[in-house]
């Protein structure tokens, strides 16, 4: 060979490691991205693929879906009447903790559909909250577990109040501060 062909052939070289180089790169920069954007929320969808690719591909058709559902935020006469029943709720924690978590989960999905997420399946609507909440989802996935599992009779009171907690949480971040009980039941 020639020294014309060599210097070829070694240009092209450089090139294709460069371009995997900025492939490998870019794919890395799209990863952090995803997983700063949705936390623990990327760890549990890539467990539940199990695979990377299959993973950040579902969680940016969840960001498409969201995005044409039109999601908004409550009024302030809605918030104000969804965090008065959600004080109601806790405080009737105290006497009735069975009934106070359905309650609790059944709020949820009132205020969810007061803000433009479709009722459908929990797997569907935890993974739509994901995408404006991701820092809260997991919390919504554990009350809902604890609720299943006190539906079969499998659940404790402690149970009960972890998954008020939970609750709590995402309803924090989907309303804003709730309302208290003067009783201090369910704190932290």
């Amino acid at each position: 060979m020639n020294e014309g062909t060599l210097a070829i052939i070694g240009v092209v070289i450089v090139v294709v490691i460069v371009v995997l180089a900025l492939y490998l790169l870019l794919r890395k920069h799209k990863t952090e991205e995803l997983r700063g954007r949705f936390g623990s929320e990327y760890d549990h969808t890539l467990k539940e693929t199990g695979d990377r690719t299959r993973a950040e591909t579902e969680l940016k058709e969840r960001e498409k879906r969201v995005e044409r559902l039109h999601i908004r935020p409550l009024t302030s006469e809605d918030a104000a009447r969804f965090k008065e029943s959600w004080g109601n709720i806790q405080k009737r924690f105290v006497d009735e903790p069975r009934g106070a978590v359905m309650e609790a989960d059944q709020l949820l999905g009132k205020v969810m559909a007061k803000r433009g997420y479709p009722i459908s399946d929990f797997e569907q609507r935890a993974a739509d909250i994901s995408v404006e909440h991701p820092r809260v989802v997991e919390h919504y996935r554990t009350g809902h577990d604890i609720a299943l599992r006190h539906a079969k009779g499998q659940a404790s009171t402690e149970d009960l109040r972890q998954a008020m907690i939970h609750y709590r949480t995402l309803f924090t971040d989907l309303v804003g501060e709730p309302e208290t009980p003067s009783a201090g039941v369910l704190k932290k």
